[in-house]
């Protein structure tokens, strides 16, 4: 049986919003109460980059698969 492919779901930390996500490579904040790193969708992301760079600071990065299917194997 060959390996499947999936994609982590769960609220975006900025909207609150039910996205898909690569579980790995996600870009994720600390929850000021818990400590616990969650995710943010693509759409937060490009919100807090467009400020980031108003600002001057450098746009965080954010990985080519954080909004893709992961192979099965690797969660």
């Amino acid at each position: 049986m060959g390996a499947g492919w999936a994609i982590a779901m769960g609220p975006c930390f900025g909207c609150g919003r039910v996205f898909g996500f690569h579980p790995h490579h996600v870009p994720s904040f600390p929850h000021p109460d818990t400590g616990e790193r969650e995710p943010v969708c693509g759409e937060c992301m490009a919100e807090v980059n467009r400020r980031r760079v108003a600002r001057g600071d450098a746009p965080w990065p954010i990985h080519p698969d954080a909004y893709e299917p992961t192979p099965a194997a690797e969660l």
